[in-house]
């Protein structure tokens, strides 16, 4: 009888263990994060730390561009958009006839490096110089010291916000030229240059790894600490839809903590706030 007794109250107590785990995962809050392929390192190391620490909040982060996340913000389909650059005045008017105004926050810096395959001897490029790479006007490596052959031009597409960015500061308001191979993301730029002995990209300083090549700029070598010196640089930003609160808020405090969120910056090689 006894025995009967205790089975039954272990299935009671299981049941109701059971029905407490629905309602918590029930009730747990969610966390969207959407855009910027360069700050989505952060966003995912950052995320993953601040679910051990929050069990209550489930974040959920993606890339797909600056644009495409201010664009998300703007339509109320994201609670963070990261991106690039800074959002434009634009999409500030679409944010607000939406009901809701962006905040900036500033997370890190970055460096948009240049990147070449390891085979290239080229070891360093003027903004002159680079200009007329992406303008198509240096069509040979031959022209800027390297071999005879022919460059490949590889950019962000203008979703982008490090193409933004690169266009702002390297091409001086000017066109990538029509030649150009558009990628979509960090990544993907990574990959066709490890691929093309002759071809040329630029990606964030956290996607710098054994198969590419760094080249400096203008004598500038892109580094943590050379951040500020280096030519081609910026800050990233996470926007929220309004002034943040709840979990949102919790995961911007997180980011912008010096001895949190601040260290995993640095961990994904991007260059923190202090």
């Amino acid at each position: 009888m006894k025995m009967k007794a205790a089975a039954t109250a272990c299935r009671l107590g299981a049941a109701v263990f059971l029905v407490l785990v629905l309602a918590t995962a029930g009730w747990a809050q969610k966390l969207q994060i959407k855009g910027s392929t360069t700050v989505l390192p952060i966003a995912q190391k950052a995320a993953e730390e601040f679910m051990k620490i929050y069990p209550d909040v489930n974040v959920t982060v993606s890339g797909g561009g600056s644009g495409n996340g201010i664009k998300a913000l703007i339509d109320g389909n994201t609670d963070i958009a990261d991106a690039s650059r800074f959002i434009k005045q634009e999409e500030v008017k679409m944010a607000v006839d939406n009901g809701a105004y962006p905040v900036p926050f500033a997370v890190a810096r970055d460096c948009i490096v240049p990147v070449v395959h390891p085979s290239n001897p080229i070891e360093d490029l003027s903004l002159a110089q680079l200009k007329k790479i992406y303008q198509g006007k240096v069509q040979n490596w031959e022209e800027v010291g390297g071999e005879d052959r022919e460059i490949v031009v590889i950019s962000r597409d203008t979703s982008s916000g490090t193409y933004e960015v690169w266009e702002e500061i390297v091409l001086d308001g000017g066109r990538v030229y029509p030649g150009a191979l558009l990628q979509a993301s960090n990544g993907a730029v990574a990959q066709a240059v490890a691929k093309n002995k002759f071809a040329i990209g630029y990606v964030g300083l956290s996607y710098i790894n054994k198969d590419l090549k760094a080249i400096s700029v203008d004598g500038e070598e892109a580094s943590i600490e050379n951040a500020v010196a280096y030519p081609v640089s910026r800050e990233l930003f996470m926007f929220t839809r309004g002034w943040p609160s709840g979990a949102t808020m919790k995961f911007i405090s997180y980011i912008l903590h010096p001895k949190k969120g601040q260290e995993l910056v640095a961990e994904t090689g991007y260059v923190p706030l202090y």
